[in-house]
């Protein structure tokens, strides 16, 4: 709970031409034709772009152990999968940044309420979410278990207390910042020589500036 509030505060003001967000519902008929990380490979960023996940493969570690849709000798080989993607990613050329956003079952049923009194959020409430909370035990358990296995050192783990929203989305955009800064990204140099077009400028506006003066006459 908590993904999208953090997605617009710290990343809502990146240039959208070279950032985008990709929301994993649930997987499809084609998707569960495939292997898991199928349709996760699909959005992996290009060079140069910023591509957040909210939600991502680690649902095929979570909720289907959670909720027994496979068999553990099926997902519990998955760690080892996901261990491999992403050091092939990192390999490559992508810098991996995964958070965890935690609060507690109090908080979170605190912004249960929040959203059956708020209009503008009531759109959000769903039944799944309150049948979810008895298995917040089970979750915690296939959480530790994730985090712990697939936390490495191109692809680490962030946890971070989530129940002070402002607080959350500070550490978050600290992390992210501090990673961008880490690339040693400059500006690409000019294409073309400088000093040839300042003084195509520079004659074009003396040119301008005394057409106006003898327009100034004339008047």
């Amino acid at each position: 709970m908590g993904k999208d509030g953090t997605i617009t505060h710290v990343l809502g003001t990146m240039d959208p031409m070279g950032t985008r967000v990709c929301a994993f519902k649930e997987p499809t008929e084609e998707e569960l034709s495939h292997d898991f990380l199928w349709r996760i490979e699909k959005q992996v960023p290009a060079k140069g772009e910023v591509v957040i996940f909210n939600r991502s493969h680690y649902e095929d570690v979570l909720v289907v152990r959670v909720h027994k849709l496979v068999p553990k000798e099926v997902w519990s080989k998955r760690y080892e999968y996901i261990n491999s993607f992403e050091k092939e990613l990192a390999v490559n050329g992508t810098h991996i940044l995964k958070f965890y956003l935690h609060i507690s079952p109090e908080e979170q049923l605190e912004r249960f309420k929040q959203r059956l009194d708020d209009p503008k959020t009531q759109w959000k409430i769903s039944e799944a979410d309150y049948e979810e909370r008895d298995l917040w035990k089970d979750y915690i358990r296939a959480y530790e278990e994730a985090l712990s296995k697939t936390s490495t050192t191109y692809a680490p783990w962030y946890i971070i207390p989530s129940n002070n929203k402002w607080f959350r989305n500070l550490v978050v955009s600290k992390i992210v910042v501090e990673e961008l800064e880490s690339l040693g990204m400059k500006l690409p140099e000019p294409q073309v020589d400088l000093d040839k077009i300042r003084r195509k400028y520079h004659a074009e506006k003396k040119e301008e500036t005394a057409d106006e003066k003898r327009d100034a006459k004339k008047e």
